[in-house]
């Protein structure tokens, strides 16, 4: 059994009755690849941009800022007071909730990134939450794409340290979108997920996923906890930490995953 199937087989089912569980969700249903398919579409949840060196890149001001001003809902990114471009950046793709916004997205991570010199980059949903949790990936992968397009184009990003995380639906998706894409993202950083539906799977990222013991939104005993037995029958290399407390990401166990995913000591 690949390691795909491994995850979805009969998980979907139970991860869609705990997303439900307080809020309404659409139904998920585990992407099948058949053999010999194309599986480089955004409709497959892959991205196309890439980081590479970075000739041209100038000084750019601290501080959060639209990624593309003017053109609508793309998201916003957060600059580091330590960001230079003659020091390649880590840079962390992170995603908003259910019903959330870009600010949201940089919530969980906000408070880190000056010190860890992270580069935020908080795209936003087309819709409530999402694509692959109401139909399907497609949208929400063609915007996340163009974002990373521009964030490689305007800052120097170190290709070793691209990383993507989430909070909730936005840690699902995390999941989904970095297991489909592992050939960009080398770790993801999943708070409180509650499924995971990847599209393929490419290279091996690194899982650093948390769940607090009383979490009423997303119940921990249909979810990570039976998520991370699954990645790591899977052959991923998974970090798991439980903590005393419900849906949320406690600013300690955020700093433990960013430390983790930088190879640190806490």
């Amino acid at each position: 059994m690949s390691r795909r199937e491994l995850l979805a087989t009969g998980v979907a089912a139970a991860f869609l009755a705990a997303c439900r569980s307080g809020r309404e969700s659409g139904e998920v249903r585990p992407l099948e690849r058949n053999a010999g398919e194309d599986d480089s579409g955004h409709e497959r949840g892959r991205l196309r941009a890439r980081p590479g060196p970075n000739l041209t890149a100038e000084p750019v001001p601290a501080g959060t800022q639209p990624l593309m001003p003017g053109t609508g809902r793309t998201g916003l990114i957060y600059v580091p007071s330590t960001y230079s471009i003659g020091q390649p950046a880590t840079l962390v793709v992170t995603l908003h909730g259910a019903g959330g916004d870009a600010r949201g997205g940089l919530a969980p991570l906000r408070a880190l990134a000056d010190e860890f010199g992270l580069l935020l980059l908080a795209p936003e949903s087309r819709g409530r939450t999402w694509d692959v949790l109401v139909g399907g990936f497609g949208p929400d992968v063609e915007v996340i794409d163009r974002a990373l397009t521009r964030a490689f184009d305007r800052y120097v990003v170190d290709p070793a340290r691209v990383i993507v995380a989430g909070f909730s639906d936005g840690a699902s998706y995390a999941l989904s979108l970095g297991i489909t894409n592992g050939d960009i993202f080398g770790s993801v950083l999943a708070f409180s997920p509650g499924f995971a539906a990847p599209g393929t799977t490419r290279g091996s990222p690194r899982l650093f996923i948390s769940h607090g013991t009383g979490d009423g939104v997303l119940g921990i005993d249909a979810t990570s906890r039976k998520l991370v037995p699954r990645f790591r029958g899977a052959g991923y290399d998974v970090r798991y930490l439980e903590f005393e407390g419900g849906h949320t990401v406690p600013p300690e166990v955020a700093r433990t995953a960013v430390t983790w995913a930088l190879g640190r000591t806490p």
